[in-house]
């Protein structure tokens, strides 16, 4: 365990790169492996997530190294192709992995064995398994659908029509990458859009897939099974979510003037951005352009003063993983502001509402919530902060709460920050380069 402090920052100042975006990192990793040739992927993200990753393709048989230059070379196999599993593949804390992943092997004729660590295994994974048994899959499972588990892939796959009871990204890819072995035309039904990287990963790894929006403001992906995909070069751009925190310790601490390159900017990822420019947070863009398919820009930042905002339910879907650090924006602005739509965040990688909610009132903060909601009633000014804080395995928590530490009037403490390498290595250093003081 690794113990963090965070005390009240000096005004940051600088530019910084955020390291690769996770979502587009596996999918690079895993469309190259199911590609025929040489992929190249540029900017990586080389946390403990990812790497887990390209530990799992290497087990199936793909070849998968990093070179001098730390560019990453995949060799894939083609759709298909995976060799059976010599041994159990090791998700880490990989939650988007392992459930993509569980879509790939649904269509691979062969048994294997998935595990995680504590927290993975803590997660549900019965929402993935529902629709891939559709394709012809199987699973033996722990109780309530957990982790370790046994999945044997279908002999002949099966496309499907599959209706997301709720926007998840992670159910949608795992459908469509069961899909790519499939015979005919796999859909997948969406209420609410959420994030596509698959879709467009997809598209610009040659796969055919189409998408329509429907009248009710959701939209249709339909898959042509059985393509053959081509290796083509990937340059990841910086993660939004990652960027989160930067973002938001510069708009809290006063004269903050910081500059994010190379940031993601796909609209179904920009949900944070767009709420923290309603709280008045002075957030520019410069230096727009397309990368892979995804849009990436420059992000400028300065110190503002925020109010409370009514964030709406449907606008979840594109910041999920941003209402732990949004919430301390919130503790630190003038007036209530009130998050619904949050359900999603009771099975991330710990009940991420409760800690949130039980982590801010130790800190000061005049918080409430339910179910599916919370609300955070600021001050205009920085909490009292002074609390020790449990991270429960949660990277995104750990380093949401150190930045209120920034500002706060006592500094915050982390009981474990190990957890941020699985999506931001060299997070501590990189905020301290800034202005920061986490110890």
């Amino acid at each position: 365990m690794t113990r963090l402090s965070s005390a009240k920052a000096t005004p940051l100042v600088g530019m910084v790169a955020i390291p690769g975006d996770k979502s587009i990192s596996h999918r690079a990793l895993m469309f190259g492996s199911l590609a025929i040739g040489e992929t190249k992927v540029t900017g990586l993200l080389e946390g403990e997530d990812v790497l887990a990753t390209a530990e799992a393709l290497r087990i199936l048989g793909a070849k998968v190294t990093r070179e001098e230059d730390g560019r990453w070379k995949v060799i894939g196999r083609g759709v298909g192709g995976f060799i059976e599993p010599h041994e159990v593949l090791n998700m880490g804390n990989a939650g988007t992995a392992a459930r993509l992943m569980m879509g790939i092997l649904a269509s691979h004729p062969f048994t294997s064995f998935m595990t995680g660590d504590a927290s993975l295994c803590s997660r549900p994974m019965e929402r993935v398994m529902k629709p891939l048994r559709e394709v012809g899959a199987s699973f033996l499972t722990r109780s309530q659908g957990r982790l370790p588990l046994a999945i044997t892939g279908a002999v002949d796959s099966l496309p499907t029509e599959y209706v997301l009871p709720v926007a998840s990204a992670q159910v949608k890819s795992a459908v469509l990458l069961a899909g790519l072995n499939a015979p005919g035309e796999t859909r997948v039904i969406e209420p609410t859009p959420c994030r596509d990287h698959t879709e467009l990963m997809l598209r610009h790894f040659g796969a055919n897939i189409t998408v329509a929006k429907n009248e009710d403001g959701g939209r249709t992906i339909t898959l042509k099974g059985q393509p053959e995909l081509t290796a083509v070069d990937v340059n990841v751009p910086g993660d939004p979510s990652s960027a989160a925190f930067p973002i938001v310790a510069a708009l809290l601490v006063p004269d903050s003037h910081v500059t994010l390159t190379n940031v993601g900017l796909n609209p179904l990822r920009t949900g944070l951005f767009q709420t923290l420019q309603e709280m008045g947070g002075n957030i520019s863009i410069e230096n727009q352009r397309i990368e892979a398919g995804e849009p990436v820009g420059d992000l400028v930042i300065k110190s503002s003063n925020l109010k409370g905002v009514e964030v709406p339910p449907e606008r979840a879907p594109s910041m999920i993983d941003e209402y732990p650090v949004l919430a301390m924006a919130a503790a630190c602005a003038e007036g209530q502001t009130r998050m619904t739509g949050l359900s999603e965040l009771r099975v991330k990688e710990s009940d991420r509402l409760a800690a949130i909610v039980n982590g801010l009132k130790a800190c000061g903060v005049d918080v409430g919530s339910g179910e599916d909601w919370m609300t955070v009633n600021g001050k205009g000014k920085p909490p009292q902060g002074g609390a020790m804080i449990a991270s429960q395995l949660d990277h995104r928590l750990a380093m949401s709460f150190l930045v209120l530490g920034m500002v706060s009037d006592e500094p915050v403490t982390i009981d474990d920050g190990s957890p941020i390498n699985t999506s931001f290595p060299g997070f501590v250093d990189l905020m301290n380069n800034l202005g920061t003081k986490i110890s």
